[in-house]
This record gives C-alpha cells, structure tokens and sequence, in this order.
C-alpha cells in the first residue's frame, strides 16, 4: 500500500482509532481456555486470548497472561495446566470464566461446567469440550521489551502430556477441525469468530503427496 492510502502509527505513541487495532490485525486467535489448581487444589478456569502451539515433538503449546492471574500463579505452584477447545456451543460458558473472581470462587461452578479428572496432572478438565490437552510446564517466561525492559505480562509454555478427543470428531483416522465449530478471538470489543466446514479448504504445501 501507499503512503497515502495507509494509516500508519507508533504504537508508543497511540494509534488514534477507536480502539486497537492490534488485537483484530492479529487474529482471529485460538482460545487459551486455561484450568489449574492452586497449591491447596482449588481449581481455576479462564481464557485467554493469547495462546498457541509452537511446536509438534513434544507438543508444546503456550498463553500469555497480562498480569500476574491465578492461572500463572497456579501453574508456578503446581507446575501443569490443562487446555481445553472453547466451541460455539460453549461459547456463553466459556465469556463467563473471563469475569474477574477471587482466588476462592471456582469458575467451573459459576459457569455452569464440570470438573473432570485428568489422567497425568492434577488440574481438572473441561468435560464439556470436545478436546483437552494436560500439559506439564516447560518454560516461564516474562517478557521484555526491546530495550531490555521487563514487562507485566508472563508466557506460560507446557508440554502436551495428554491429549483427549472426542471420537465424533475423528473421521477417517483424521480429526475434523470444523465439525467442533471451534471459535476463535478477533480482537475489538469482543469480535469472535467461528469455523465452520463452509469456511474451510485444502492447499498442500508445494512437494507434500495430495490425498
């Protein structure tokens, strides 16, 4: 684009819109829909809109926290986490575990969802979803700036120790991302979006084997 067809900011210094754009422009972004237990075994669960995966083997995935949360404060305790796909079915439970709570109040029972056992950590799954990932924590980080400055904000990465999928969601030996109508953050006031089998198509890296 051109310059004169191109709004063009510092973000130190403000990008004069309504609200940031950094968070639509980077997006739609999987869902961090975070369990964990604190040091007494009292369970948490929240989203968050920074989260990844970053590598195949072992599989690592990671989220971001913004602040010092219970989520972070838990997973440095106790050392694991559990991930949990947030579906549009689930959409309504899982916007209410990202109201602010005491430590005390457990999100699971506030938003209406069961606490389920994992099988090699002891933070609790969400039974409702379609697929869990119990991680155990590899790295934890807090991120800086380029000058060298710490900043509020800590990544949590976990290797996936286990990984549970709904069977109706396995067709053919392979797992159907759309049938799970997984949603996604989209940054804004609270823009969400969903995958669906419409929105789906196939393009194989150049040299892979097709079919």
């Amino acid at each position: 684009m051109a310059d004169d067809t191109a709004h063009i900011y510092e973000p130190a210094q403000g990008h004069g819109l309504r609200h940031d754009p950094f968070n639509a422009i980077v997006g739609p972004r999987p869902i961090g829909w975070v369990s964990t237990v604190d040091a007494a075994g009292v369970a948490n669960l929240a989203p968050y809109s920074f989260f990844n995966a970053f590598n195949y083997k072992p599989p690592i995935i990671g989220f971001s926290s913004i602040g010092w949360k219970d989520s972070v404060a838990n997973v440095a305790a106790t050392g694991v986490f559990c991930w949990s796909l947030a579906t549009k079915a689930l959409a309504d439970r899982m916007n209410l575990t990202c109201a602010p709570a005491p430590p005390e109040i457990d999100e699971f029972d506030m938003a209406g969802l069961t606490r389920a056992p994992s099988r090699r950590i002891a933070a609790p799954r969400v039974l409702e979803s379609p697929v869990n990932f119990e991680c155990r924590l590899s790295q934890l980080i807090q991120l800086q700036g380029a000058d060298g400055g710490s900043v509020r904000t800590w990544l949590v990465l976990g290797e996936v120790v286990t990984i549970w999928i709904d069977r109706a969601y396995i067709r053919d030996g392979l797992y159907d991302t759309a049938a799970a109508r997984p949603i996604l953050r989209a940054g804004r006031l609270g823009d969400y979006a969903e995958i669906t089998p419409e929105a789906m198509f196939e393009m194989p890296r150049p040299g892979w084997p097709v079919g």
